[in-house]
């Protein structure tokens, strides 16, 4: 199966602080399935590092203001594109990201406060009709 992943999950280092989510579990199925791995985030055009960035009332914004939104749809656009020419059948991205996040996202306020949501590439992929698993459920 081809599978879609966040790629700071497999160890690339392209979280905003510059490090990465790696997962001993998503490395175990690369073993029997093809990883496809995307940064939505990267893909958009954002640095690595970069400044932290939440969606605020559904605008995805950096921590110290800048208008992101951008960025972030640009690269989920990219990355949904690569999935369907990879024919990739699922989804596993990392949790509460304001890319990829599938069930929480933080609120918008910058104080580590969850809530039910999803970030803009995970919203894009259920749009299009991707299943997405987020990876504490794998």
């Amino acid at each position: 199966m081809k599978i879609l992943v966040s790629a700071c999950l497999i160890g690339q280092n392209c979280k905003y602080n510059g490090g990465n989510n790696y997962s001993e579990k998503l490395s175990d199925l690369s073993e029997e399935h093809e990883l496809i791995p995307v940064c939505p985030e990267v893909l958009g055009g954002l640095p690595i590092p970069r400044t932290p960035a939440e969606i605020v009332s559904g605008v995805v914004t950096a921590k110290d203001g800048t208008i992101v939104d951008d960025n972030f749809r640009k690269g989920a656009a990219i990355a949904l594109k690569i999935a369907q020419e990879q024919k990739a059948e699922l989804a596993i991205l990392q949790s509460r990201s304001p890319s990829c996040g599938s069930k929480q996202i933080y609120n918008g306020t910058f104080s580590g406060t969850k809530i039910p949501g999803m970030g803009v590439f995970a919203s894009l992929l259920a749009e299009n009709g991707i299943k997405i698993i987020d990876i504490e459920d794998l």
